[in-house]
C-alpha cells in the first residue's frame, strides 16, 4: 500500500469516521461477538462474519499482526433479553431434543465453522466460549460490587444502572437517555428484585429446573448474557484494546452493558473503537431466529426454502453481502441474490481470463490509478462495494485486452495480476467454486438426500417402518447419519 494511505474506520461511540492508531502497533487487538449456538447459523450470522472476517484479513494485509477474537455464546442467553427471563436458549433446545445442553452446543458449533469455512471466513486467533470462562465471569462481577456498582439480592447480582449513571454516561454508544429508558419501560412480572427497570443481571440465581448452574460466592446460577464478552476480551486483549465489532442489534442492551460493565469495573473503557455491521431484512424486517423468517445458511446453499428460487453457492452469498457497505442495510431477495451470482461469475472470469493474458509491447489502456483507488476504497471505512465497481472496470479492460481491442505492457499485467491477488482473494476472500466440482456435487447431494428423507417421511407416515428404517440403515451403511427431531429429520456426513 502507497505510503501515505491511511485507514479510517467509522466509530459508533463518536459517530465519525477516525483514523486507525492502534494503541500498539504493530499489534491489534479484534473482538467481535459470535454466535449464540442453539440453531444452524442463517444470513444474519453470515453478514458480521463475513464483514469482520475482511477486517481481520485486511489489517493483516496493511502489516497489523491481529489478534482476533470471536466467541460462542454457550450459556446465560434467555429466551427474552428484554426481562432477562425464560429459558437459556440452549438448555430450551436441549430439552426438546432430549440432550444434553452441551451436545446441543458441540453440534451446532460444528456446523457453524463447517459454514464458515464454506464461505471462506477465517478461523479467529481464539474462541473462547462462555462456559469456559466462568470464574473470569465471577471475578467481574465481585470487582464491580467492591466497586459499588451492583447488588445481590436472593443470590442474583444485578447493575444498579441510576448508581453508574451518576458517574458514567450510560446510554453513549446508542444514544438512549435513561430517564426515558426508566419512563418507558413497564414493569414486568419476574422483575420485582431489581432496584429499577433499566438494571440487568451480571449473575442469575438458578431456578431447581434450571440445568446449566455453576457455584459463586452467591449461590448456585449462572452469568447474565452480557458479562461474558467484557470478561473474555480483556482476558485476551487486555484491560484497553482496539477494536470491538458486532452486529447492530447488539448495540443496545449488549454493547451498552458492556462499557458500563467495564468503566464499572475498571473505571476507565475497555474499547477504543467501535464497529457494527447493519442487519439483513427481509420484506423490510430484521431476519433472526427470534422472528422466525429466517433462512439458514445451509437452506441457501441446498435452496431447500420455500422463499428461494434456486440454490446458492457460499461464494455468492459471500459476494452478495459484500457488494453493500457494512454500515447499511442489505434487503434479501432472490432477483439481488441472482444479480450476485452473475456479478461474482463476471469477476472470476475476468481474473481466469487475466491469467491467460500476454503481455504486448507497450499498454493502450490506462491503469495507473487502478491500486491506489482500491486502496482509498478500502482506507474509507472497508468500502467493499467501491472497491469491486474499480475492479469490475478493470474486468472490462481484461476482456477488452483478450479481444485484442486493447494492449497491455508487461509491468502494467504484473500489477492487474498483484490487485486481482490482493483485492479479490487475500482481502475480499472470493475463490473459484468451479474448479474442483465441490459445489455442484454439494447441490446434487443436497437434492438427492431432501427426496430420500421425503420418502422416508412418507413411510414412517404410512407407518411403513421397515422402508424408512432401511433407507436410514442403508444411508448409516455409506457413512451418512439421519436424525429425527421435533422438526423433522436431518443428516449429516460422518468423519
Amino acid at each position: 500500500m502507497p505510503e501515505n494511505k491511511k485507514l479510517y474506520i467509522y466509530n459508533t461511540l463518536n459517530r465519525k469516521k477516525e483514523l486507525f492508531q492502534p494503541l500498539n502497533p504493530p499489534f491489534t487487538g479484534l473482538y467481535v461477538c459470535g454466535p449464540t449456538v442453539y440453531g444452524d447459523g442463517h444470513l444474519g450470522h453470515a453478514r458480521p462474519a463475513v464483514t469482520f472476517d475482511v477486517v481481520f484479513r485486511y489489517l493483516q494485509h496493511l502489516g497489523y499482526k491481529v489478534r482476533y477474537v470471536r466467541n460462542i455464546t454457550d450459556v446465560g442467553h434467555l429466551e427474552n433479553d428484554e426481562t432477562e427471563q425464560g429459558e437459556d436458549k440452549i438448555a430450551k433446545k436441549a430439552r426438546l431434543e432430549q440432550l444434553e445442553p452441551m451436545e446441543v452446543v458441540q453440534y451446532y458449533t460444528d456446523r457453524y465453522h463447517e459454514d464458515m469455512d464454506r464461505l471462506n471466513v477465517k478461523k479467529p486467533s481464539i474462541e473462547p466460549r462462555a462456559s469456559g470462562h466462568i470464574i473470569e465471569q465471577i471475578e467481574l462481577t465481585k470487582q464491580i460490587l467492591n466497586a459499588g456498582y451492583a447488588y445481590e439480592v436472593n443470590g442474583s447480582v444485578y447493575f444498579d444502572v441510576e448508581k453508574y449513571n451518576k458517574k458514567f454516561h450510560y446510554g453513549k454508544l446508542s444514544g438512549r437517555v435513561i430517564d426515558d429508558m426508566i419512563a418507558n419501560t413497564r414493569n414486568l412480572e419476574g422483575q420485582e428484585e431489581k432496584r429499577s427497570s433499566v438494571d440487568f443481571a451480571l449473575w442469575k440465581k438458578a431456578s431447581p429446573e434450571h440445568i446449566m448452574r455453576w457455584p459463586s460466592p452467591w449461590g448456585e446460577g449462572f452469568p447474565g448474557w452480557h458479562l461474558e464478552c467484557s470478561a473474555m476480551s480483556t482476558k485476551y486483549l487486555g484491560e484497553v484494546f482496539d477494536i470491538h465489532g458486532g452486529g447492530m442489534d447488539l448495540l443496545f442492551p449488549h454493547h451498552e452493558c458492556e462499557i458500563a460493565q467495564s468503566n464499572a469495573a475498571q473505571g476507565k473503557d475497555a474499547v477504543k473503537l467501535w464497529m457494527h455491521n447493519n442487519m439483513i431484512t427481509i420484506n423490510g424486517q430484521k431476519m433472526g431466529k427470534s422472528l422466525g423468517n429466517f433462512i439458514t445458511l445451509r437452506e441457501f446453499f441446498s435452496g431447500e426454502h420455500k422463499a428461494l428460487q434456486k440454490a446458492f453457492s457460499p461464494m455468492t452469498i459471500r459476494f452478495f453481502i459484500l457488494q453493500a457497505h457494512y454500515r447499511s442495510t442489505l434487503d434479501f431477495s432472490n432477483e439481488a441474490l441472482i444479480a450476485a451470482e452473475k456479478g461474482l461469475k463476471r469477476l472470476l472470469q475476468a481474473m481466469d481470463t487475466l491469467n491467460k493474458l500476454q503481455p504486448s509491447a507497450k499498454s493502450s489502456v490506462d491503469i495507473s490509478k487502478l491500486e491506489s483507488d482500491c486502496y482509498d476504497a478500502m482506507n474509507d471505512d472497508f468500502n467493499s462495494p467501491v472497491a469491486i465497481a474499480h475492479l469490475f472496470d478493470t474486468a472490462r479492460i481484461i476482456n477488452s485486452v483478450n479481444d485484442k481491442k486493447d494492449s497491455i505492457a508487461e509491468n502494467d499485467l504484473k500489477i492487474l495480476k498483484r490487485v486481482f491477488r490482493n483485492f479479490v482473494t487475500e482481502i475480499l476472500g472470493l475463490k473459484s467454486e468451479t474448479d474442483s466440482g465441490k459445489n455442484t456435487s454439494q447441490t446434487i447431494l443436497h437434492g438427492i438426500m431432501k427426496i430420500l428423507l421425503d420418502i422416508r417421511q412418507q413411510a414412517k407416515e404410512q407407518k411403513d417402518y421397515a422402508t424408512s428404517d432401511k433407507i436410514r440403515d442403508e444411508l448409516a451403511g455409506l457413512k451418512i447419519a439421519v436424525k429425527d427431531g421435533k422438526e423433522g429429520a436431518s443428516w449429516e456426513l460422518q468423519e
